[in-house]
């Protein structure tokens, strides 16, 4: 699995490789985007042959997703040798600077380790994955769950979305919705005890 995280305002972004493996024995990279300040998820590709060239496309279709909304400034990945210099200067043509982390320094990249441990904890390795488009499948749709749903103690408890939900009044207004079959679970809707008459006892 490849990760790549970001960050606004000055701050920095991060890029870097994670495997997955399927129940066939075959791996995949996964390269993910992540904005270190609002912590979300941007984009998402998987490959199981990650060569230079499909890496550098994949930035130039970041680049195009942003079109001339350009919400980074630093982007910060190891040096993986995936990530050659033509993968550079497409950040750098859209006046981003590009920064290397050291020399086995995972914690320069610890934004983007947190996501791939959340990302396996709360879902990879809780599911058998069974190809490309299988993973590519399951990382949509926890990508959702993650920017919309997922809260975050840094963002007081908001999803990365910023998505503040409503105080409810009852209890039928309170909604759960299953994803990946069961695995992960969303509550629509936010109770308010405060709210609630005690019902009589007969």
């Amino acid at each position: 699995m490849a990760g790549l995280s970001a960050s606004t305002g000055g701050e920095h972004a991060r890029l870097r490789l994670l495997t997955v493996e399927t129940i066939f024995l075959q791996r995949i990279y996964v390269r993910f985007f992540i904005s270190v300040a609002t912590r979300r998820v941007e984009y998402v590709a998987c490959s199981s042959n990650p060569v230079g060239r499909w890496v550098t496309q994949q930035a130039r279709n970041l680049a195009m997703e942003f079109k001339d909304e350009q919400p980074f400034r630093y982007l910060i990945h190891d040096r993986d040798t995936k990530f050659s210099r033509a993968f550079d200067e497409v950040f750098r043509a859209e006046g981003i600077k590009v920064i290397r982390t050291p020399v086995q320094a995972p914690n320069a990249n610890a934004f983007a380790e947190r996501w791939i441990r959340t990302v396996r904890a709360d879902c990879l390795d809780r599911i058998l994955i069974l190809g490309r488009r299988h993973l590519e499948h399951v990382l949509g749709v926890y990508r959702r769950h993650y920017n919309a749903h997922r809260p975050h103690r840094a963002l007081q408890l908001l999803p990365p979305d910023g998505r503040d939900p409503t105080p409810l009044t009852t209890l039928a207004d309170v909604r759960r919705r299953d994803l990946l079959g069961g695995l992960i679970h969303e509550i629509r809707g936010r109770l308010n005890l405060r709210t609630l008459r005690p019902t009589t006892c007969r």
